[in-house]
């Protein structure tokens, strides 16, 4: 991408989504064959095209794939040999993604000027949002962003998440010369490898300039609860800080102190008092606007999995304030923009931008519950894709993304369902991922995983002639951090025996040792998920649940247990019958990819 396409502007921006929705057709053609035309030497492109670029042979040879069909060569290249087995660019780093392969963050190669893609995403984002909510430029942005350490592959290419990629990118920290970009938090505490620190430095940053706030965000809606937990600890600390003009001496990481002690320049007990009366109230509803009082929004992914989270974030803001999502993306590519922000949760649509990628279709039927059960092991025949401008309204499908990083025709593993049409690009609903059955951060836990966990477990009751009849779980949010509760029915065999607190204990932590390495990051790293909890719940139980869903229009033929609840009436029905609950004593072992 020319580097001059990252400078749109106001209008020049939103000039630019017109001209790219309206020609998306003519964009995605030019977008492949550019695609083709770089990367057609490629081992893997000549494997299957012999070197030609014709785009009807793309489609009619090159196979439809999912992550272990591409991972070998990725490996292979992380170990050192040449970008060119998949790209014709070099490979400038790793990206790790947040889903999981056989327990570890799925490999993603990216190159230079996937950043120039990014970044002119990013730049789409507030001349949107300025037709809506104008002004924002008079004031800051209370946005709290976190990286993780990077690692290096075997050959020296740096290995990260792809927002850290973007937070030490030259174009994050050039996004100062835009009023828009105008953060509260320094860039010293946003690139603080330990979270803590740079949590309490963006918190104490923000309550600083709480006057000068216009928009609060994080990018996940889980990451702003968790800052508002984070907060009801520690407001005492934060407001002697403010008062007395030091910093805390638990903030130890250099960078962060000397940029925090250039915004505590002296003390100021107004501004404590007046946070102290806040935060001390004996209910914290409302408490975002009370603190921030020239807020206008909550910006945070708040659709799939994220859902769960948009009550308690209405409480926290007394419902007064827009929860707003205004892009999606992935590690492997940037997709597209929300362009009505101001919009109910339920309602978000993002408007894919035909330059960012090629993208494909996999159907999924007129009916939503044909989504939600997608083989990722059945070969897609190649004529069964669908192109950007012939999807239907209505319709579900499966993302599937060339890039020019060397992922071609990749299964993202998103359903989405078409919300309607900009000009010619389609808009489309978030749906799910594609057999994830829990999440409570960036873990992502499907069914067979949550399976072969509990399979484990479960061996641990034979001894003692104890039968684990059937499960299911569900995501409990209610509190922050949230975590995992299974619903274990179990049958002893012998009336003599019994198990005890400290078996269904064990039972805990054998799960979670079974599940992936980013559940367990998250829950012995980063503490975003609590310990996971087993509810045993009194003989007849899933008898019970299965006549509720019989009695709601369910067939006895083809009822299964679903392993993930989401009714609010089956989770109460579950929750009455439960005997007794039990969490993991300890966190679950986990080790660092290069440990």
């Amino acid at each position: 991408m020319d580097g001059k396409k990252l400078e749109y502007k106001g209008e020049d921006a939103l000039k630019e989504i017109e001209k790219l929705t309206t020609t998306a057709g003519d964009v995605q053609y030019g977008i492949l064959k550019e695609i083709l035309k770089r990367n057609a030497e490629t081992e893997y492109l000549n494997k299957y095209m012999n070197g030609s670029i014709d785009v009807s042979q793309f489609k009619s040879c090159v196979p439809v794939i999912t992550y272990k069909n591409i991972y070998p060569y990725i490996q292979r290249i992380a170990n050192g040999e040449d970008s060119s087995l998949i790209t014709g660019q070099p490979i400038t780093e790793i990206l790790c993604s947040s889903g999981t392969s056989a327990g570890e963050p799925k490999l993603t190669p990216s190159i230079a000027e996937d950043l120039d893609r990014r970044t002119f995403l990013y730049n789409l984002i507030m001349p949107i949002m300025n037709q809506y909510i104008p002004g924002l430029d008079d004031g800051k942005a209370m946005y709290l962003y976190f990286v993780k350490a990077e690692l290096s592959t075997p050959c020296g290419l740096p290995f990260r998440t792809v927002l850290t990629s973007y937070y030490k990118s030259k174009h994050f920290k050039c996004r100062t010369r835009d009023p828009f970009n105008d953060f509260t938090s320094p860039d010293q505490a946003i690139l603080c490898n330990d979270s803590n620190q740079s949590m309490y430095c963006q918190l104490l940053a923000g309550l600083v300039h709480r006057h000068q706030v216009m928009r609060l965000g994080a990018v996940f809606a889980s990451a702003l609860l968790r800052a508002t937990s984070f907060l009801e600890r520690k407001w005492a600390q934060l407001c002697n800080d403010i008062r007395t003009g030091h910093l805390d001496l638990s903030i130890i990481d250099p960078a962060c102190r000397s940029a925090m002690m250039s915004i505590l320049s002296s003390p100021n007990p107004d501004l404590a008092d007046e946070i102290e009366s806040i935060c001390s109230r004996p209910s914290w509803k409302g408490i975002l606007c009370h603190l921030w009082p020239r807020a206008k929004y909550i910006e945070a992914v708040v659709t799939g999995s994220m859902a769960q989270y948009i009550p308690p974030l209405e409480y926290y803001s007394a419902g007064k304030l827009p929860l707003v999502c205004t892009m999606y993306a992935s590690s492997e590519c940037y997709f597209g923009v929300n362009l009505k922000p101001i919009c109910d949760p339920a309602e978000v649509a993002f408007t894919l931008l035909p330059n960012m990628g090629y993208f494909e279709f996999l159907p999924l039927g007129e009916n939503g519950a044909l989504a939600m059960d997608i083989d990722e092991e059945e070969a897609v025949p190649n004529d069964r894709l669908v192109d950007l401008v012939n999807v239907k309204f209505g319709s579900y499908y499966e993302l599937v993304v060339t890039t020019f990083s060397g992922l071609y025709r990749y299964r993202i593993g998103d359903v989405l369902q078409v919300t309607g049409f900009h000009n010619q690009a389609p808009q489309f609903r978030f749906i799910c991922r594609r057999n994830v059955v829990l999440s409570v951060d960036n873990d992502k836990t499907n069914e067979e995983d949550l399976h072969r966990s509990i399979t484990t477990a479960k061996k641990l009751l034979e001894p003692y002639n104890a039968l684990l009849v059937e499960y299911t779980s569900y995501a409990d949010t209610s509190s922050v951090p949230g975590h995992y509760v299974l619903f274990w029915e179990i049958q002893m065999v012998d009336s003599a025996t019994s198990i005890d607190a400290k078996l269904l204990q064990e039972c805990c932590v054998t799960v979670e040792e079974e599940l992936d390495y980013v559940y367990r990051q998250c829950r012995s790293q980063e503490k975003t998920i609590g310990p996971l909890e087993i509810r045993v719940v009194e003989p007849g139980t899933f008898e019970a649940l299965m006549d509720l869903f019989i009695s709601q229009g369910g067939s006895i033929n083809q009822y299964k247990t679903p392993r993930c609840i989401k009714s609010s009436t089956a989770l109460k029905l579950l929750n009455s019958h439960a005997l007794a609950s039990f969490s993991s004593p300890r966190d679950p072992k986990w080790v660092p990819l290069n440990g």
